[in-house]
């Protein structure tokens, strides 16, 4: 079933049921089927130019730097020297315009299996496709998975900004990727993954972390406020390879004006400490999955 209706698009997904969120259509900018997906970008009344794959909102003018920002600053700022980072998925390009700014990051590797992803976000989405073209960021295109498994032992951080899980996302969410990205880290490397929302899918928010407890001896989840994602909230699991990492307080901390150079509009240390503090009918649901017995260490 089309999700246009006259003047409105909206998301229907089996993966929140019974909820959907709808943006007022200014017009179809562009749309096509790739390889592995409906790829379609839309201008919005509310929200501006939206790109949208399978169905699924991925990311808006108005409110995509909020995810942006936190899927990159929460590892880079939990992380005592972050030098070398790799971006899986990311195709529109705002983590890497993000993970670019921190100043101790030198060198970013971006793995993005669409490459029409990334050529619609260049033509429609510059504001975040510019990351894409920082001199700090080479880009490659393919499968994470296969690229992983042959570059081990050179990351500091690894994030993966995937779609939800389904279609080629899928894979991104079970165990064996955990392991796979453990491999690729350097010692005391840290991952977060987005880990979608508790507010729905609590289950799977709990299947996430303990696949990512079961390879990290340190692990935590945290939220960040986006409109335009399911019930408005959206979720990162972090999982770092060092006892010593504590997600939960910025090892980095900006000042205000560094963080105006930087041009951060939802990120600072206050949010990063806060973004780890959970309703309880979450910490007691994900208290289970933290608790479960750590099957490799450092």
């Amino acid at each position: 079933m089309d999700a246009i209706k006259p003047g409105w698009f909206s998301e229907v997904d089996d993966l929140w049921p019974g909820v959907s969120l709808s943006l007022e259509v200014v017009k179809i900018l562009h749309r096509e089927r790739s390889e592995y997906q409906d790829v379609m970008v839309i201008d919005t009344r509310s929200y501006g130019r939206t790109l949208i794959l399978d169905g699924i909102i991925q990311c808006t003018e108005r409110d995509e730097f909020a995810y942006q920002e936190m899927i990159a600053f929460l590892p880079l700022c939990s992380h005592p020297n972050p030098k070398t980072v790799l971006i899986v998925g990311g195709g529109d390009g705002g983590v890497a315009r993000e993970v670019a700014k921190h100043p101790q990051v030198e060198q970013i590797t971006q793995v993005e299996i669409d490459p029409k992803v990334l050529e619609v976000s260049k033509t429609y989405l510059p504001h975040m496709g510019i990351g894409l073209q920082h001199p700090k960021v080479t880009l490659n295109v393919g499968d994470g998975f296969q690229f992983l498994k042959q570059h081990q032992g050179e990351f500091d951080v690894i994030i993966t900004d995937s779609s939800d899980p389904i279609g080629p996302a899928k894979c991104l969410f079970q165990e064996s990727y955990f392991s796979l990205m453990k491999t690729a880290l350097k010692p005391g490397g840290i991952v977060c993954s987005q880990a979608g929302t508790a507010w729905l899918n609590l289950n799977h928010v709990k299947d996430t972390v303990q696949h990512c407890k079961a390879i990290f001896p340190v692990t935590a989840y945290g939220v960040a406020s986006v409109p335009t994602y399911p019930t408005g909230q959206i979720g990162f699991v972090l999982g770092g390879l060092s006892p010593e990492t504590n997600f939960k307080q910025a090892q980095k901390v900006f000042t205000e004006r560094e963080l105006d150079q930087m041009n951060m509009k939802y990120y600072n240390s206050e949010v990063h400490q806060a973004a780890f503090v959970l309703p309880r009918f979450i910490t007691k649901t994900l208290n289970d999955a933290l608790n479960v017995n750590v099957k490799t260490s450092q």
